[in-house]
């Protein structure tokens, strides 16, 4: 690590410490050569491969705009969306890859949009799944209400109260 004081080749760390979010490592660093000291900030690049072959960095901003276009006319809060941004930016990055694709990406916001609500779910889904037809959506709300009524019946084996995920199960 350059020194930005004087150009010297190399540092000495002092001292880390993880930033509040977790997302990066505050590095104080000391130049053996000036002797002044400086901070570096070092995060783990995580990029997503575009359809088109390009490469841009991991945006959260991106997640939450494509999703908010999903939840439109939804009762889902700015809150929510940030929260489910984080939640698919973890996931990708506890795979361990560097590098993710666009549709890996939208498969991740898949399950965190499926507890948050069913609507903008089946919309991003038709997307991301690429449905054409409308057995396509069919399928897919049979295959919703068929998991909802077997949570229903594991929750009611255990003694415990049914949660309402505020959907109409008609």
């Amino acid at each position: 690590m350059y020194c930005p004081f004087c150009r010297h080749p190399d540092s000495r760390v002092v001292d880390s410490r993880v930033t509040d979010d977790g997302t990066a490592i505050r590095r104080r660093r000391s130049c053996p050569e000036c002797g002044r000291r400086f901070t570096t900030v070092e995060t783990a690049a995580l990029s997503v491969i575009k359809r088109s072959g390009v490469i841009e960095p991991f945006s959260r901003a991106k997640v939450i705009a494509g999703v908010r276009k999903a939840c439109q006319g939804r009762p889902v809060s700015e809150d929510a969306l940030a929260l489910l941004a984080q939640r698919v930016e973890d996931e990708l990055r506890a795979t361990g890859c560097s590098e993710v694709t666009s549709q890996e990406v939208g498969l991740a916001v898949l399950g965190p949009l499926r507890e948050l609500d069913d609507v903008a779910y089946l919309r991003f889904a038709s997307v991301y799944r690429g449905f054409e037809s409308l057995e396509d959506f069919e399928a897919e709300i049979a295959l919703q209400r068929a998991e909802r009524a077997l949570e229903r019946s594991e929750t009611v084996e255990r003694g415990r109260p049914v949660p309402s995920r505020g959907v109409d199960d008609r």
